[in-house]
């Protein structure tokens, strides 16, 4: 399946550019996705995807949406995903 995947602020960056699309197999979730990603941008290593005790957790205050969705109200790393899918990937944001 083909997904459209967008990177904002420092993940921007790592990537390169704002947006791409990227082809995963047909039974991919966001775990999976974010994972791929990990492995093939060295400057995301480490920052999306950490092991928890239940398993695979998206790291604390990443928001990942799915078709303008967070994924944490849904199933998580576990989201499954459909060709077309629009993939939104943001980094921690601190302010004052």
């Amino acid at each position: 399946m083909e997904l459209e995947l967008r990177f904002f602020a420092t993940f921007r960056e790592a990537v390169g550019e704002k947006e791409r699309t990227e082809t995963f197999d047909d039974d991919a979730t966001v775990g999976d996705v974010l994972a791929a990603l990990e492995a093939e941008y060295e400057g995301l290593e480490g920052q999306l995807i950490e092991e928890d005790e239940s398993g695979r957790a998206i790291r604390p205050q990443l928001s990942v949406l799915k078709n303008g969705r967070d994924v944490t109200h849904m199933a998580g790393p576990e989201t499954p995903l459909e060709d077309g899918h629009r993939l939104s990937v943001f980094p921690p944001v601190a302010g004052g």
